[in-house]
C-alpha cells in the first residue's frame, strides 16, 4: 500500500474537495435552510478535520453555519455564537463529549445521532476522543496562527 504525502499540496487540495462534497451532501440532507457552501475549508488539518463555513439564507453573504467533516462524524452547528471556526471547533468539541457522556450512561440524545442505540457504547470513546482532539486543537493558538503552518504544528 502507497502511503500518502500529506505534505504535498495536491494530496491536501483533492481531499479538501473529498471533505466539501461529503459536506454538501451532508448538509443538503438536513432540515435547515442554507445558502453556500465556501469553495475552501475555513481551517483543515488533513486528513483528520476540514470546517466548512456555510452562507446564512436569512442573510446573505454571512455564515449561517458550520459544518465539520473528516476522519470524524460529520455535523453541523449555527454560527450564533460561534463567529469563527475556531469557535465552531470549541463547539463541536462540547457538543460531542457531552454527547459522549450520555452515551456512556445509555441516555437517548435529543436532536443527535452517532450511529444508533445498539452501538452506542462503542462509539462513545471514539466520539470522546474527536471531541477531546478538538478541544487541544481550539485552545491550541499554534493552530490557528497561519493556515499553512496550523497544518503542520496540530500534528
Amino acid at each position: 500500500m502507497e502511503e500518502i504525502d500529506w505534505d504535498d499540496e495536491s494530496t491536501i487540495k483533492r481531499w479538501c474537495m473529498e471533505q466539501r462534497d461529503n459536506a454538501a451532501r451532508y448538509m443538503s440532507e438536513q432540515p435547515v435552510k442554507f445558502g453556500a457552501l465556501g469553495e475552501w475549508p475555513a481551517w483543515h488539518v488533513a486528513p483528520y478535520v476540514s470546517v466548512w463555513a456555510v452562507e446564512s439564507v436569512k442573510a446573505p453573504g454571512k455564515v449561517g453555519w458550520w459544518v465539520i467533516s473528516g476522519d470524524l462524524p460529520t455535523d453541523y452547528t449555527s454560527s450564533a455564537g460561534t463567529s469563527d471556526p475556531r469557535s465552531a471547533v470549541a463547539t463541536f468539541s462540547k457538543l460531542w463529549l457531552s454527547a459522549a457522556e450520555r452515551m456512556e450512561r445509555g441516555e437517548q440524545l435529543d436532536h443527535f445521532t452517532v450511529g444508533n442505540a445498539d452501538n452506542a457504547l462503542e462509539l462513545a470513546p471514539l466520539l470522546k476522543s474527536r471531541a477531546t482532539l478538538l478541544s487541544q486543537w481550539a485552545n491550541d493558538d499554534s493552530c490557528w496562527d497561519n493556515e499553512a503552518q496550523a497544518q503542520r504544528d496540530c500534528l
